[in-house]
Order: structure tokens, then sequence, then C-alpha cells
């Protein structure tokens, strides 16, 4: 089985008047909803399990994912009485992922041109979360060791570092003084179930990085660079063009 969790609960408040109707998830993008692209795309890499978290016009992404080929793949996990977050969205969902395999974290409103095959076989036995990074131009950056082991996160305007060690929140380098690599998160990642343990003691409501940031000193936490990477945020209402513009490049 390969199982992925489609990140689809958002209120899509920047694509509003669009979302005054309809959640992001069925916003159309070439003329196919977005939940439709992100879920057969993910199908062409083998993908056979999907569990998708869903608030805003919640009954809406039912019915349309009902009436879908893949629809009989697809498990829901519903938020409709608290939005939980990128790390709470993927708590409350842990029971609806059967398999002991990888869980691919992935945004209903991110285009990319991954290779997802690929991407699932950077996941190694002994990993605990892999998290899918480029030298993209960002205010907060993921901070790395040489290894690509999570260290910490970074905002480079104020100054301000998160991490579970001393030594870089004090001094924002490596234990023996070296410089951290500095990299974007794509929102893209990949996740061990048994990392689910590790999350009893947060709250209902809390972010994934938040989660990573103060359990990568006791998991392993690693970041692969995708230096081709090429992404779409279908968030904003003049995002819409580039996305139209995106699909046809790429043939999606």
């Amino acid at each position: 089985m390969k199982q992925a969790m489609i990140l689809a609960a958002g209120l899509g408040t920047r694509l509003k008047p669009l979302t005054d109707n309809m959640p992001k998830a069925l916003v159309p993008i070439g003329g196919m909803p977005l939940i439709d692209r992100t879920i057969i795309r993910l199908q062409s890499f083998g993908y056979d399990h999907f569990v998708v978290n869903i608030h805003h016009f919640a009954e809406d992404i039912r019915r349309h994912v009902a009436m879908q080929d893949y629809g009989r793949l697809v498990q829901f996990s519903d938020e409709s009485d608290m939005l939980l977050e990128t790390g709470g969205g993927l708590k409350k969902a842990a029971h609806l992922f059967p398999d002991e395999q990888p869980i691919l974290i992935h945004n209903v409103d991110i285009l990319d041109n991954v290779d997802y095959s690929w991407f699932s076989r950077q996941h190694l036995e002994q990993e605990d979360a892999v998290l899918l990074v480029s030298k993209r131009k960002t205010k907060r950056y993921l901070l790395f060791d040489n290894a690509m082991r999570l260290m910490g996160w970074k905002n480079i305007e104020t100054g301000e570092v998160k991490s579970p060690y001393e030594y870089v929140r004090r001094t924002g380098l490596s234990q023996h003084g070296e410089e951290l690599n500095m990299f974007a998160f794509s929102g893209i990642h990949s996740f061990s179930p048994r990392l689910f343990q590790l999350m009893d003691r947060f709250p209902d409501r809390f972010g994934v990085i938040d989660f990573y940031l103060s359990v990568c000193h006791r998991a392993q936490i690693v970041g692969l660079v995708k230096d081709d990477l090429e992404m779409i945020d279908v968030g904003k209402l003049d995002s819409l063009s580039a996305a139209e513009s995106f699909i046809s490049d790429h043939h999606f």
C-alpha cells in the first residue's frame, strides 16, 4: 500500500470570492478541481489509499469525491468542529492509516514537478520523516546539519531560532561551531506512522513543523534537497493564471 494524506481543510480565505461558495479543494485549474488533480497525479505514481481532511464546505467535497473513479480509495477526516492545523489534522487521522508504510503529506493547493516514485524511494527504513526542501528564498528556513538531520528553524528577519538543542538556540550553529544548512520547506513530506506515538502529548491543534522541531532530537527527521523543485501555491487569486500555465507547461 502507498498511502497519502491530502490537506484540504483550509478556509481558502485568500481565494475569496471564489471560496465564498465552494471549498478550495474544488477550485478548478485547467478545468479540473484541485483535489482531482492531486489524487489522480498521485495515483499515477502508485498511491492507492488517500485520507483527506475536510472543514470548509466539507459535504461538498464528500459528494464530489464520491462521484469520482478514485472515490473508493478515499477516506475522510472531518474537522468541521475545529480546524486542527497540519499536525493536529494528521494526529486525528492516525487511525485511518492501516499500513506501517510512510504517509505522503501533500497540500491540496500545491502543484509541483516532483516524481513521487523517486520521493518515496528516498524515505529509508530508519528515517522517521523526510522533508522535501529547496534553496528557495524565504523569510523562514529549516536548519540542517551536514548529514541533513533537522536541527531547528530560523526567521532571518527577526533572528528568532527554534530548536530542541540549546547550542543551536544560543549560537545558530552546530555543536561543533559549524554553520547549519538553511533550506526552505516545500510543505511536502513523508511521515512514518512510528511518529504517531510521539504526538500523544501534543494538544488537538498544532502545526506539524512545531512537532518536528520538538522531536528532532529523539527521532530521525531529515531533509531531502530537490534543486530543480518547481511549485505553484494556488492560494491566491493572482496565482490562478500562473497555475494554468504550469499545468500546460508540464502537460498535467
